[in-house]
């Protein structure tokens, strides 16, 4: 293929893409741009992309659906067009099929294969823009005059083609968020793209001539889909991440779009412009799909495409009118290409909103601080911002909004973007919408300023309904910030009704959007439920096949039939009925039913983290622990601040005995769960079956603290008591220092002297505490054994007598095993005795020992006769006695 052939078709890519990068101006000529363009008539179809283009940039999308490029591609027999979903599906097929036969069979040569894949992609792109303006950008008027995306020469009413449509897009595995109008364009772009896709990997033409930029459109039409749908779709997101990466292969990088096309077919800055946009849509796609590093590698990557550096930076100014004196207010400081250093992104001027135009009294609180005037930073001028920078300013907004804890600061945070956007004197169509968008979320959470966010919130509805700015001026950088769909912002102007409490008004959007819950949770805060039941019932008499409003009719009147109906007529593609049935079945207590179709349910749509921690649940209640971590697993992946779903990993896996791993799990889970001591208990047990005694440590003080002292976890107290003896009593030998590296290997807990001598410190700080409220057996035995350790014999002595009096009562004599505990803490009661008077020499612990072993052995020779304990009990006071004598000898020595 000639070079010009290739420089004419890529100038057709550029004017296509140059539609929705930077918005339409009087000094950017699209055929005079390309002179080789204009000049060429050596193919026929040269002209019908010509018109194509044309049609497309002017913002008569419908125009190009029915011209004759239209019917070049599609052919002129007359389609039988009847309203059944058979029928509709039928009929696509066909369209395929003559696509394909267009592209690949009818094409004479190399040149003209590649020009008829250029007209396919454009016809894709006109309906795509259709789609876009009805159901996202607007103006709405008139778009619901063509549901089909080809022309007719008939019109009918299709209603099952729309149903056909949808069942075509709710097949990622979602429901649709709202009613949505002509989502045949959708469905038609998409096959169409998808086919071409296809068709130029499969044909020769690819050799020498790429199509790059149908992987950045199909990967625009996708994300389309993605947003109107009600959750995110795991196979969409797989098509995305491939498409994406193609896309970005080919244009996310400044050389590379300039190798792709001529300096001389590009715009001034027009090379950074594509390269920020298509990051920009990345960080869209990574956004919505809650991956927030690659966002914000994406959003720093736009942000270097375009030399364009911004931070916050602080300056005085005045926020409300009645305010006297100035406070610092945050503003954004903005460094761009066209700029000469850093410049302040704020009005000096404060502005109040549009509220003259609106005939409306201003508030008192400003929209745009007003700063002081002798502020250094204020007096320089604002810079001025191109669309794309714009947009890369709301874009991190949305970060800040997703990576940062939701409270009153996060809005402050988000404040000195939104209002450098607002200083801005000339803004986009789509950026203006979703800055003022941004502006109602954040004022809707404020007493001072809701009322202002509720009338800002009914004038963007009204403004994206309005015929004026055209279509082709709303276009542009509607795929690179995150605007919601019409249904959406609708809905969230709805419940922004019911929060201001205008349930009333509410009710009639969620009608007209058919969102059934909602209109449900409407009529219940009315106590209307019964009204809402009936609504269903009438909508379904209409509309018996539509699978949402079964399973809504579920969720009020509890019957499984509900949903059981909702899959037939879905056929068997209905995630939110699956979904239904396996809680309904987990909460009858049919376990395996509920995990088998919680995996069901998961196949469609595996984007649902909630699902994974609902199937983990009925794993576990049904035995099968493998499939149970194997789902909690997935939970936590999906959604990292799942504390609960951590902590069941952590559990799992001490049940498999796998302890790092359970270390590991549980360190996470307790990072959103600090307040369970049931989390704290375990993990305790856990870091000391890894060694790591000073987090069992931090355990066992946090489950003292929550409980007040009344919470002691004596095994675990007794497992790292057990550990500092074997600890000193290694220390103490010689052999042992020696192989002191053999020790390290050996056990986990092993540690320098300063180490143990610290955590027995730490050990007899936590049971002193827990002696001055608890004062149990058990723990009077732990702080004996630690002073022993300590070399206090005295306090160690006092600790054990008071172990042996706690277990002294009416019942010692009739409970044989309390009777052994008793015992063991009498003879090692006796021998401390001994040592302490062998150390000091006096006789006074002797005569204690005797008479306490004296008066035990007495008790236990009638309760217990033949027992082991007597026995030992009897050697102890013989040795004893024996003691006794020898210091006798001694003083008589002496003296």
């Amino acid at each position: 293929m000639a070079d010009g052939e290739i420089r004419i078709l890529r100038g057709y890519e550029l004017r296509l893409l140059r539609c929705t990068v930077s918005p339409p101006s009087s000094d950017s000529p699209s055929e005079s741009q390309f002179p080789d363009e204009s000049q060429s008539e050596t193919h026929p179809h040269d002209a019908l992309i010509r018109s194509l283009l044309s049609l497309i940039e002017a913002g008569d999308y419908l125009g190009a659906l029915s011209s004759d490029a239209t019917r070049v591609i599609l052919g002129d027999a007359e389609l039988e067009l009847v309203d059944s979903v058979e029928s509709a599906e039928r009929v696509y097929s066909e369209l395929l099929d003559k696509v394909e036969s267009f592209v690949a069979n009818d094409s004479s040569d190399e040149i003209d294969k590649a020009r008829r894949a250029v007209l396919v992609m454009c016809l894709a792109i006109s309906s795509a823009f259709w789609f876009t303006r009805c159901n996202l950008t607007g103006p709405t008027d008139k778009s619901a005059k063509c549901s089909l995306p080809f022309k007719v020469t008939e019109s009918k009413e299709l209603i099952e083609w729309e149903n056909w449509a949808k069942i075509q897009l709710m097949s990622a595995g979602s429901d649709l968020l709202g009613k949505f109008s002509n989502l045949q364009h959708l469905v038609f772009a998409r096959m169409l793209l998808l086919k071409l896709k296809d068709l130029l990997f499969e044909t020769t033409s690819t050799q020498t001539f790429e199509l790059r930029s149908v992987s950045w459109w199909l990967a625009r039409v996708l994300l389309i889909h993605q947003r109107v749908l009600h959750e995110r779709s795991s196979s969409l997101f797989e098509m995305l991440q491939v498409y994406m990466a193609e896309a970005l292969d080919h244009f996310g990088a400044l050389e590379k779009v300039e190798s792709y096309w001529d300096t001389t077919m590009l715009l001034q800055g027009e090379v950074s412009s594509i390269t920020s946009t298509i990051h920009l849509e990345a960080c869209v796609l990574q956004y919505i799909y809650g991956r927030i590093d690659p966002c914000r590698l994406h959003l720093e990557s736009a942000k270097s495409a375009s030399k364009l550096e911004f931070s916050v930076s602080g300056a005085f100014g005045f926020r409300t009118i009645h305010q006297v004196d100035p406070k610092a207010q945050m503003v954004l400081v903005a460094n761009t290409s066209s700029s000469n250093g850093d410049v302040i992104l704020a009005s000096k001027k404060a502005d109040v909103g549009p509220y003259e135009a609106w005939g409306v009294e201003a508030p008192e609180v400003y929209m745009t601080p007003k700063l002081l005037n002798d502020e250094s930073e204020a007096g320089k001028d604002s810079a001025t911002l191109k669309p794309v920078e714009q947009a890369m300013v709301l874009a991190q907004c949305l970060l800040i909004e997703r990576g940062s804890r939701h409270n009153e600061m996060q809005r402050w945070d988000m404040a000195p973007y939104i209002e450098a956007i607002d200083s801005q004197q000339s803004t986009s169509f789509v950026l203006r919408c979703f800055c003022d968008l941004l502006r109602v979320r954040w004022e809707s959470t404020r007493g001072r300023t809701k009322g202002r966010a509720l009338e800002m919130m009914d004038k963007l509805v009204e403004a994206i309904n309005k015929s004026d700015p055209g279509a082709s001026e709303r276009i542009p950088l509607c795929y690179a910030v995150h605007l919601p769909t019409i249904p959406a912002l609708r809905k969230e102007y709805g419940e922004l009704l019911v929060s201001c409490g205008l349930v009333g008004e509410a009710i009639t959007i969620f009608e007209s959007l058919e969102l059934w819950d909602n209109l449900i949770n409407c009529y219940c805060l009315l106590g209307k439920k019964s009204a809402a039941v009936d609504l269903i019932n009438a909508q379904l008499s209409e509309r018996p096949n539509d699978p949402r409003l079964w399973c809504s009719l579920g969720d009020v009147t509890i019957d499984d039939s509900c949903y059981e109906k909702a899959l037939e007529v879905s056929n068997d593609k209905s995630v939110r009925a699956k979904r239904a049935l396996a809680r309904s079945a987990y909460n009858r207590g049919d376990f395996e039913k509920s995990k088998m179709l919680w995996e069901a349910a998961m196949a469609l749509n595996s984007l649902y983290p909630d699902g994974w921690f609902a199937l983990g649940a009925a794993a576990l209640k049904a035995r099968d622990v493998q499939k149970a971590l194997d789902a909690f697993t997935f939970a936590v992946q999906l959604d990292p601040d799942n504390g609960e779903a951590w902590n069941n990993i952590a559990c799992l896996h001490m049940i498999k005995k796998k302890s790092k791993e359970s270390f590991i799990a549980f360190k996470e889970a307790l990072k959103f769960k600090r307040d369970s001591w049931q989390m704290w208990e375990n993990f305790s047990h856990v870091a000391m079956d890894v060694g790591n005694i000073d987090q069992a440590f931090e355990a066992v003080q946090k489950i003292l603290s929550m409980s007040k002292n009344k919470r002691v976890d004596v095994v675990l107290l007794d497992r790292i008591m057990t550990e500092l003896e074997n600890r000193n009593s290694s220390s103490l030998s010689v052999e042992a220092e020696a192989s002191s590296d053999e020790l390290d290997e050996r056990k986990p807990c092993a540690a320098t002297p300063a180490e143990t001598q610290r955590h027995l410190e730490l050990l007899g700080k936590i049971i002193q505490q827990i002696v001055r409220t608890e004062s149990t057996s058990e723990i009077w035995g732990l702080y004996a054994r630690w002073s022993r350790i300590k070399g206090d014999l005295m306090v160690c002595s006092e600790a054990l007598l008071k172990q042996v009096r706690s277990y002294q009562g009416s019942e010692l004599w009739k409970d044989k095993e309390r009777f052994k505990k008793f015992a063991r803490a009498s003879l090692e009661l006796c021998r401390v005795y001994m040592e302490i008077s062998v150390s000091t020499g006096s006789k006074r612990e002797l005569f204690s020992a005797e008479m306490h072993l004296k008066n035990t052995i007495k008790q236990a020779t009638v309760s217990f006769p033949d027992s082991e304990e007597l026995k030992e009990l009897e050697s102890c006071l013989e040795e004893v006695r024996n003691a006794m004598k020898k210091s006798e000898e001694t003083t008589n020595t002496k003296t």
